[in-house]
């Protein structure tokens, strides 16, 4: 199983605070003979509309030595554990967990730009010392 990353805890509580029942930690994801782990499963039940929304996070800090090559990194494992929930849990939604500094930063530039004006990644945008989601991005 890997390593927690550095703000995986802050991811948690942030999303407790945002009412969402935390499932998994981590999500175990089995497809074929192969197991991958995401960082976190989470549920929200809307008891109005009587219906529940299934999410899977995976938490980067975006600390290492090069911002893209962490951003490489982070897109390849968004991107297979998205295609492979579609086949096996397509309700569930995969979302990028990122600091908003990251956010404010990289992804206001035209590298993150793109990705985001091409629909590539969900980003769940968190404030670490407060807990707290600032913003959920389709």
């Amino acid at each position: 199983m890997p390593a927690k990353d550095v703000y995986h805890e802050h991811v948690k509580q942030a999303l407790i605070k945002d009412g969402w029942i935390i499932t998994h930690d981590p999500f175990k994801i089995e497809y074929g003979t192969k197991l991958l782990y995401a960082d976190l499963g989470a549920e929200q039940i809307f008891a109005a509309e009587k219906c529940e929304r299934k999410i899977v996070v995976e938490v980067k800090s975006f600390i290492g030595a090069s911002i893209v090559a962490d951003l490489e990194q982070a897109l390849g494992q968004y991107i297979l554990y998205a295609d492979v929930l579609s086949d096996i849990e397509p309700e569930r939604i995969v979302y990028l967990a990122i600091r908003e500094e990251i956010f404010t930063t990289l992804f206001s530039e035209p590298l993150g730009q793109i990705l985001l004006r091409k629909n590539r990644v969900n980003l769940l945008v968190f404030d670490p010392s407060e807990k707290e989601i600032l913003q959920w991005i389709p």
